[in-house]
């Protein structure tokens, strides 16, 4: 289901807007009269768990020692 709202309406209420794209919906984001860009929920295969760094170490791994390893 698609919707449009304005610019406004959408930076004033991005929370309540974000629940009902979790749901499904879709929105379609207008300033002054034209279409801006579209919102939509992120599909099934976009995110890929690559590995999970709380298994390597509890509580996940430091960024700073993971990038010096690179």
């Amino acid at each position: 289901m698609q919707k449009i709202v304005g610019l406004k309406e959408f930076r004033s209420n991005v929370d309540t807007l974000i629940k009902h794209i979790n749901n499904g919906h879709k929105f379609i984001v207008f300033k002054r009269g034209k279409p801006v860009f579209e919102i939509s929920p992120v599909g099934p295969n976009v995110w890929e768990e690559v590995i999970d760094f709380t298994k390597i170490k509890k509580g996940g791994v430091n960024i700073k020692q993971l990038l010096s390893r690179l």
